[in-house]
């Protein structure tokens, strides 16, 4: 081998030696650059898994919380009328002991009261009679059983009420079955 190509053949290894060299300083910086990013990878699976786990357990919270609300919602109908019906209660042994009275006076007070005191449950709970005899006829509240020609009364107003009428609060319960004057 002569002189010129033994350092040609140097220099090119010494070439050589300078790319490993790049290349293994290269491949360093990229295994350093894959540990960082396996190392976010991880971070960012360890944070997913803990907004899984919270979702999840939101979620049962969520469904937990609906089956109580629930629960809550059928006692409330269930219960609704239970304070209504305690007034009652009162009203029914009331009831009772006026019939165990022999005079029948006391048995007419004892029913007097006893009626005043469903006037005033009825009354406290928002039940109303309806207006009737005398009224302008409405069809919203009365309803017209007959209809007669009446001098004392005007057209169109109620001469009698046959049947009493009831609104609970701004809804009627019962209409009022009446008699029209119609001339």
């Amino acid at each position: 081998m002569t002189d010129e190509n033994k350092s040609e053949t140097e220099a090119t290894i010494i070439d050589f030696e300078e790319k490993i060299e790049e290349l293994e300083k290269e491949l360093a910086q990229k295994n350093e650059e894959i540990e960082k990013l396996q190392g976010d990878l991880e971070k960012s699976e360890d944070e997913t898994k803990e907004y899984i786990a919270l979702s999840q357990r939101l979620q049962a919270d969520f469904e937990n919380f609906k089956k109580i609300q629930d629960k809550r919602n059928k006692d409330l109908v269930k219960f609704a009328n239970e304070n209504v019906i305690k007034d009652f209660l009162d009203c029914y042994e009331d009831f009772g002991r006026a019939l165990e009275t022999e005079k029948d006076e006391d048995l007419r007070k004892g029913i007097e009261l006893i009626y005043n005191k469903f006037s005033d449950v009825l009354t406290k709970e928002g039940v109303s009679e309806i207006p009737a005899k005398g009224e302008k006829f409405d069809l919203n509240k009365h309803e017209a059983l007959m209809v007669q020609k009446s001098d004392d009364v005007e057209n169109g107003y109620i001469i009698e009420e046959l049947m009493k009428g009831y609104m609970y609060k701004d809804k009627v319960l019962k209409y009022s079955k009446v008699i029209v004057c119609k001339k």
